[in-house]
């Protein structure tokens, strides 16, 4: 099982990001997946999460509205939009299968700051 995140970087309060999961190894259609984040002396938290088929999601309160996770079963690829950034949102993102076993990306970090 291989999750490789993209898309981090610096953008300024209000800005917008695209993260991307590439995922192999395994059947990616059969499993949910989730982004996770972890702020600098803060526990990580799961921010979003899509089922096998895309048909369901659900968000932390903290980005409900702002972000959006999305997949392509054909692509073997999960997304996250994140739409009007603060400062908060501050973390490094990473990548997690759903079901048995933990499987985690190795994280991208998104910093937002003037």
């Amino acid at each position: 099982v291989q999750l490789v995140e993209s898309g981090g970087g610096l953008v300024q309060p209000g800005g917008s990001l695209r993260l991307s999961c590439a995922a192999s190894g395994f059947t990616f259609s059969s499993y949910s997946m989730h982004w996770y984040r972890q702020a600098p002396g803060k526990e990580r938290e799961l921010v979003a999460a899509i089922s096998s088929t895309g048909s369901n999601t659900n968000y932390a309160d903290s980005v409900k509205g702002r972000f959006t996770i999305s997949r392509d079963n054909a692509k073997n690829t999960v997304i996250l939009q994140m739409n009007s950034l603060k400062s908060e949102d501050t973390a490094v993102y990473y990548c997690r299968r759903g079901g048995s076993g933990e499987y985690w990306g190795q994280g991208s970090q998104v910093t937002v700051s003037s």
